[in-house]
C-alpha cells in the first residue's frame, strides 16, 4: 500500500476549527482504490517548514498556504493570496479555467512537488484594534501585526507599520498593547482566537486579503509512485473540498461577525475613497512584486489576463455577477518585466 501522509500538529486546541484544518478533515479526503493504494489525511496544518520537508522527502506531503514561502520566492505570495485583488470566486475561476492548477505545479514544481489546490476562503475579517481606525489619516504609526509580503509593503504605503508576529502570540501582546492592533483571518478564526476578548474596534472590509487559498503539498516521488485512479481521486476529492469550503467559511464568518457583534466591539468600514487609495498602492506593489522576479511575473501575468479576459462577461452580467469588475495592476508593465 502507498501512503500519502498530510501530517498535522495542533498548537492550540481552538484553532481546529479553522478553514484549513476543516478542509482537510473532510471525509472526502480518503479515497481507497481497489488495487490497494490509499490516502489517508491527517489534518495538515500548514507549517513553516513544510517546503523543505516535503521536497526533500521527508514527509510525502503536508498542507500550505502559499504565501509563507514569499521569502524563498516572491511567486509564492499572489499564488496564496492578494491585497484587493482576487475574490474566492476569482482564484476557484483561475485555477480552474484559466490555468492557474499549471502556474502552481511550475513554480512548487523548481522545489520537487506537485500542487493541489484544496480549500478558499474569501476576505479576511480586517484590523482589530483597541482604537479606532475608522480612515487611511488613523493607519499612520500604528504598529499592526500582518502577514504577507505585498500586504506589509502596502500597509506602510498608507503610514503603517508590519509587525511579524505569530497566531499564539496575538492575545497577549493586544491584551499588553505591545502592538495597536492586528489582522489574523476570517471572523470566526479571528473569534477562536479571542480577539474579540482583547479588543474594542474592528475595521473592514479585510482589504488586505481579499481571498485566500490553501492546498497540498505533494512530493513528486511520492506523488509518481501514486496509481493513475488514486491521484484522479484526490483531484476530484480537492475540487469537492475547495466548493465545500467556500461556502463553509463564509456561513462562519457571518457567525462570527455576530460574537464580535455581542461582544460590543464597535466596527467601522472605510469609505470608497480610501478603498481606492489601497486598490491603487496596491497596484503598484504588485508591479513591484511581478518585477523582481520571472516567476513572480509569470504569476501575476496568467492573473491579470484572466481578469482582463474576464472582464466583459463580468459587466455585462451586472448585477448578477461574481464579484466586482476590476483589471487589476497593468498589464503591459506586467507583461514587459515576464518578457525580460
Amino acid at each position: 500500500m502507498v501512503a500519502v501522509l498530510f501530517r498535522f500538529k495542533r498548537r492550540r486546541a481552538d484553532f481546529h476549527r479553522s478553514p484549513v484544518h476543516r478542509a482537510a478533515a473532510n471525509p472526502t479526503l480518503k479515497p481507497k482504490d481497489k488495487d490497494g493504494c490509499a490516502v489517508r489525511a491527517i489534518l495538515p496544518r500548514p507549517e513553516r517548514r513544510g517546503l523543505s520537508r516535503t521536497g526533500s522527502g521527508t514527509i510525502e506531503a503536508g498542507g500550505d498556504w502559499p504565501g509563507y514561502w514569499a521569502g524563498r520566492n516572491p511567486a509564492f505570495s499572489a499564488l496564496g493570496t492578494h491585497v484587493s485583488l482576487f475574490n474566492a470566486m476569482d482564484y476557484a475561476n483561475w485555477i480552474h479555467q484559466w490555468g492557474g492548477a499549471d502556474i502552481y505545479n511550475d513554480v512548487y514544481g523548481q522545489f520537487g512537488m506537485v500542487y493541489i489546490p484544496y480549500g478558499i476562503t474569501n476576505s479576511e475579517a480586517g484590523f482589530h484594534t483597541n482604537s479606532p481606525i475608522r480612515n487611511l489619516e488613523e493607519f499612520k504609526g500604528k504598529r499592526l501585526r500582518v502577514s504577507g509580503l505585498e500586504q506589509g509593503r502596502v500597509l506602510e504605503s498608507i503610514g503603517g507599520t508590519q509587525v511579524s508576529m505569530a497566531a499564539q502570540e496575538l492575545y497577549q501582546s493586544l491584551e499588553r498593547n505591545v502592538i495597536d492592533g492586528a489582522e489574523f483571518s476570517t471572523p470566526n478564526v479571528d473569534v477562536s482566537a479571542g480577539l474579540h476578548q482583547v479588543t474594542k474596534h474592528w475595521t473592514t472590509p479585510g482589504w488586505h486579503q481579499s481571498s485566500s487559498v490553501f492546498g497540498v503539498m505533494i512530493n513528486k516521488k511520492a506523488w509518481d509512485a501514486l496509481s493513475d485512479t488514486t491521484k484522479e481521486k484526490l483531484k476530484i476529492a480537492a475540487d469537492a473540498t475547495m466548493l465545500w469550503s467556500m461556502s463553509y467559511t463564509e456561513k462562519r464568518a457571518a457567525d462570527g461577525l455576530r460574537t464580535f457583534q455581542k461582544a460590543g466591539v464597535e466596527i467601522h468600514r472605510l469609505d470608497q475613497e480610501a478603498l481606492d487609495t489601497i486598490q491603487n498602492n496596491a497596484h503598484e506593489v504588485m508591479i513591484e512584486v511581478a518585477c523582481s522576479n520571472p516567476k513572480a511575473a509569470q504569476v501575476y501575468l496568467s492573473q491579470v489576463e484572466y481578469l482582463n479576459d474576464y472582464k466583459d462577461w463580468r459587466t455585462a452580467s451586472i448585477p448578477y455577477n461574481l464579484g466586482r469588475v476590476i483589471t487589476g495592476p497593468d498589464l503591459e508593465k506586467i507583461k514587459a518585466c515576464a518578457n525580460k
